[in-house]
């Protein structure tokens, strides 16, 4: 143990004095403790390692096959970025728990982005008549502003997950945060090196087969007409959160929101969930605790009582753990208890009250970061609404899927993670369409359209050729999840649910939430000047 302080030569002699004389008067006990049982972290593990490598094929075979010889190239690449961080993550000696692995999956869907958005630069270029040296050059340097910007975002959302996250969320944060920075490493250095070689020794490089060279090549959807549609859908399904959420009496917390304990019970043959709960009911003081089944053989529950919480004797866990494990036996079925977690009702509210103000400083955070880079408020203000809808969208969900579902929605520190991670993930797509439109009313179309039309009509372009790379982007980060939600293991899942639902959303709400506040917010200045 370490006392750290601001402290004078006297107050150092008076406390080390204090410490030799014998114990000081002031007894410590366990507020909050997490056991995890051989069987379960052997399984996390397993589990981890399958979604990681599923994964990996997943996105190699997609890269191929969308970008032909470039796409080997950035598989190359990746293999590298996912070399570089398990070394840097080795070097710190940080310990990977279940989130930090599901963080460095989730690091291959967002590190290919950097891939994605240079690669279609370079075919852009291509498509504009340029030669291949000249297309990859400019490609990389166009790029380049929408890369960092979308990264920088991210990066300052993970500084936040490690600043008031604790143990599994500051692992989360750590593998994103490195992971982004290896990736920016290599999408930016490394992969310019290697097409810089190849192109010096006249070695042509393909960046698309027959069947996608045109793909959205002549996407020209009106996503501004249709701004009012997506107001109205996005209301409805919130709208219909809202119902479910007063429906069922709010969300269903974790323990480590409200305070209790809670057991993951495995039993040998499938067991209900009233069952074991009328089991549990006369040893917690006759009322039920709250019992679910997860996993698909019903054979796993998950049990949560705040019974004898605030008790503050040194036997009363043993005491609590005695009862249940008698309520188990009663039911003549073996059970194991695989993982157990205890939250005090003190730091329930402290973990509470940190993650709505990580959310809200998040939010304030993203705002002044898009006010300076982009310089207008309506930027800003578009960005922040689009944050605040992702979190309610995700919540709506929540609330409608909760009993539905065959695993546990549970509002706790996992869910921040998961919701800090969807709106990185949506700022990162924000950014980059923002970014576009940035550079098509800047160079007035840069051709494309002439001065004096309407500024609409350029939002809407831009939009438009930044639709491949956010669909390419978003199949591909869908996908990793799809690995996570399906073979990540069942402690997981939910996590992995969240961030499906937050990835489309995040998506969605980038062309057709943000980018429409700032056409809405922007009136007065309709004509390009």
């Amino acid at each position: 143990s370490q006392i750290t302080g601001d402290f004078t030569s006297k107050e150092v002699d008076d406390m080390v004095t204090i410490l030799k004389a014998g114990k000081m008067p002031a007894p410590a006990r366990i507020v909050e403790e997490t056991v995890v049982g051989p069987t379960l972290g052997a399984e996390s593990i397993n589990s981890g390692f399958k979604s990681f490598v599923i994964a990996l094929i997943l996105v190699f075979v997609f890269m191929i096959f969308y970008y032909s010889k470039a796409g080997i190239i950035a598989d190359i690449v990746l293999l590298l970025n996912t070399f570089f961080i398990i070394g840097v993550l080795a070097s710190l000696g940080a310990v990977l728990t279940l989130p930090g692995i599901a963080g460095l999956v989730l690091v291959i869907g967002i590190s290919v982005d950097a891939n994605v958005l240079i690669y279609e630069r370079i075919r852009e270029e291509l498509r504009a008549g340029k030669g291949l040296q000249l297309a990859v050059s400019d490609g990389f340097k166009h790029a380049l502003s929408s890369i960092l910007d979308s990264n920088i975002t991210t990066i300052l959302l993970g500084i936040i997950l490690y600043a008031y996250g604790s143990g599994p969320v500051q692992g989360f944060a750590t593998t994103l945060i490195i992971g982004i920075l290896c990736s920016l490493f290599c999408a930016i250095f490394i992969s310019r090196l290697v097409f810089e070689s190849l192109l010096a020794r006249k070695m042509d490089v393909s960046f698309s087969i027959p069947l996608t060279q045109n793909s959205f090549k002549n996407a020209n959807f009106d996503f501004v007409k249709r701004r009012k549609f997506y107001y109205v859908f996005s209301s409805a399904i919130i709208l219909t959160g809202a119902i479910f959420f007063f429906k069922h009496g709010g969300f269903t917390m974790g323990v480590d929101f409200k305070g209790g304990r809670s057991y993951y019970v495995r039993f040998e043959n499938p067991v209900k969930a009233e069952a074991v709960g009328d089991a549990l009911r006369n040893g917690f003081g006759g009322i039920r605790p709250e019992v679910k089944t997860f996993g698909t053989e019903n054979n796993e529950v998950r049990i949560t009582s705040s019974y004898m919480i605030d008790d503050t004797s040194r036997t009363v866990d043993q005491t609590v753990e005695q009862k249940l494990n008698a309520g188990l036996a009663s039911l003549n079925n073996k059970s194991t208890i695989i993982q157990s977690q205890k939250v005090g009702g003190t730091i329930s509210r402290d973990l509470r009250n940190n993650a709505v103000w990580t959310i809200l400083f998040s939010c304030a955070l993203m705002f002044l970061y898009i006010l300076i880079r982009f310089k207008g408020w309506q930027y800003g203000l578009g960005a922040t609404v689009a944050l605040f809808h992702d979190v309610a969208v995700v919540l709506s969900c929540y609330a409608i899927f909760d009993g539905v579902v065959p695993f546990t929605l549970e509002i706790n520190q996992d869910f921040i993670a998961a919701i800090l991670t969807v709106m990185g993930y949506s700022m990162t797509d924000t950014v980059v369409v923002f970014d576009r439109i940035r550079e098509y009313l800047n160079d007035k179309g840069k051709g494309a359209l002439v001065p004096g039309e309407e500024k609409n009509r350029i939002i809407n372009y831009a939009l438009n050729t930044t639709l491949s790379r956010t669909m390419i982007t978003s199949l591909i980060t869908f996908f990793v999840l799809v690995a996570i939600f399906l073979f990540g293991g069942e402690v997981i899942r939910s996590f992995a649910f969240a961030l499906l639902i937050g990835i489309i959303i995040g998506t969605y709400s980038s062309i057709c939430i943000a980018t429409p506040i700032v056409i809405d917010f922007d009136r007065k200045k309709k004509e390009i000047v």
